[in-house]
This record gives C-alpha cells, structure tokens and sequence, in this order.
C-alpha cells in the first residue's frame, strides 16, 4: 500500500513540475521580449493555459492530501 502511495506521490510531484514549466509566463521580463514576437505571429493558445493552469491545481492538491496519507501510513 505505501509502495503505491509513493508511486502516486511522485507521480503527482512530476506531474506539477511539467504542469508549471509548460504554462506561458504572463510577465513581459526577459522571457517576454524572446517570445513577444511570435506571440503577435502565431496568437495565444488560451485553451491549453486553461487546461495547464488546472492541471496543475489537480496535481498540487493530489500532491498535498498524499503528502498528508504517507505521514499516516508512516506513523
């Protein structure tokens, strides 16, 4: 059972890195002069930042209530 739990764990910690890494930086810093340009050619793809950003909402609140589980199993 803690086998799979910690599978799940990290699962979950991937999951919310590759989550946040891929969404579109919303600041217009040194990131956003690179990428303005092609922003204003190619548009903004406003469906997939949804999708990420509750993706990442999901994995950050698996991520927290298996965190909470594993501190049970281990006690």
């Amino acid at each position: 059972m803690e086998i799979a739990v910690n599978i799940l764990f990290l699962l979950a910690a991937l999951g919310m890195v590759a989550s946040v890494l891929l969404q579109s930086s919303k600041s217009a810093g040194l990131s956003g002069a690179i990428t303005g340009a092609s922003q204003s050619i190619f548009g903004k793809k406003k469906g997939v930042d949804d999708l990420l950003a509750k993706l990442t909402v999901v994995f950050a609140v698996l991520f927290m209530v298996l965190a909470i589980v594993l501190t049970i199993l281990r006690a």
